[in-house]
């Protein structure tokens, strides 16, 4: 099943993606896509539905964050080899935790460039909603605790989170800075998690192309560890790292401007497309 949310910002009504790509309102039987309604029994209840008997839904409308009331944005660093190694960092003995102090915004809501800001960077990114609540779980029964995944671009602000000394969420927290979706795409219709070709362009030019076969911490290991320092909760959300091709990386770094176009997707979880706007 694919979920999604759609409507203005902060009045956006459930939807389901039917098998042609259409949204149908949900708003007869779910108030939201939330913690509650991706609980695994309402899942199922949404599963029985037949897509043709919900109303669908006319033009294009906004499509918000596929899950509202997120508790936890929490994200993974240098989870890639390569991305590691294209930024002149160590490879990480431990997952890197830091958490994103930034509203989940639509996929193609803008990207605020921040005050002060002069190197602002991309990162396509898988990413991992949970289901069930997690505390202390077995990495053999992690897959348990997820409700799906969808798509996120862990936007970052390079100078505000390496220049500016402290913690991480400084240069990760910016207006528009967690953009997820389209979709929620439930865990049974991803038939493995870490075979997902992820893939984002800048003004039609190419930059990211990867794999989460090639994450160094999988999605299993990353719910099982965050599980061990904090509770996880329904509808909190895990980004899992980005394969190399940012800007960060690029050799000399070429940096997003306004009015630049980012464009993201994985493989069978729709894409993505912000513009780098003045805050």
């Amino acid at each position: 099943m694919k979920l999604a949310r759609f409507g203005d910002e902060g009045a956006e009504k459930p939807a389901l993606v039917d098998g042609d790509g259409a949204l149908r309102d949900l708003s007869a039987h779910v108030a939201d896509i939330d913690g509650a309604t991706i609980a695994p029994a309402s899942l199922a209840r949404l599963a029985r539905l037949d897509p043709k008997s919900l109303p669908k839904v006319s033009g294009t409308p906004r499509l918000g964050a596929p899950v509202g009331g997120i508790g936890k944005f929490v994200a993974i660093g240098l989870n890639y080899a390569d991305h590691a190694a294209e930024t002149g960092a160590e490879i990480p003995k431990e997952p890197i935790i830091f958490m994103k102090a930034c509203k989940a915004t639509g996929p193609n809501d803008p990207v605020f460039m921040p005050r002060g800001c002069e190197k602002l960077d991309w990162e396509v990114e898988l990413a991992i909603v949970i289901g069930t609540r997690a505390r202390y779980v077995a990495k053999a029964n992690a897959l348990d605790h997820v409700a799906g995944f969808t798509i996120c671009n862990d936007v970052s602000a390079r100078d505000f989170q390496i220049e500016r000394g402290g913690q991480w969420v400084k240069g990760k927290s910016g207006t528009g800075f967690g953009p997820l979706g389209p979709w929620l795409v439930t865990k049974d219709e991803v038939k493995d998690p870490q075979a997902l070709e992820l893939w984002l362009d800048v003004n039609g030019e190419k930059r990211q192309r990867g794999s989460t076969k090639t994450m160094i911490f999988d999605v299993r290991h990353l719910v099982h560890y965050v599980s061990q320092f904090m509770t996880l909760d329904a509808g909190d959300v895990i980004t899992t790292g980005t394969p190399p091709g940012v800007a960060l990386g690029m050799k000399p770094p070429v940096y997003l401007k306004i009015g630049d176009e980012m464009r993201l997707g994985i493989a069978g979880f729709g894409e993505q497309r912000q513009v780098v706007e003045r805050e």
